[in-house]
């Protein structure tokens, strides 16, 4: 078992023996911090796509070859 896997799993023992009200908090905190980072993520995609859109690189279509050549 690697270090990393090691560690992790120390750490998902310790939490398994943390109060209720203990975890609780930690589920409360990752959804937020897991939430944060998806909104960062979106905005970062957000504004990768309208460089795309600025510089032309960006094309839409509504029909489907169109749109299958494209991938």
């Amino acid at each position: 078992m690697t270090t990393i896997a090691y560690q992790f799993k120390d750490l998902v023992e310790k939490i398994y023996d943390m109060p209720l009200e203990d975890k609780l908090e930690l589920k409360s905190l990752l959804e937020h911090n897991i939430s944060e980072a998806r909104r960062n993520e979106i905005a970062t995609n957000h504004k990768k796509a309208q460089e795309e859109h600025k510089s032309g690189r960006l094309k839409f279509s509504s029909k489907v070859n169109e749109l299958k050549k494209m991938l």
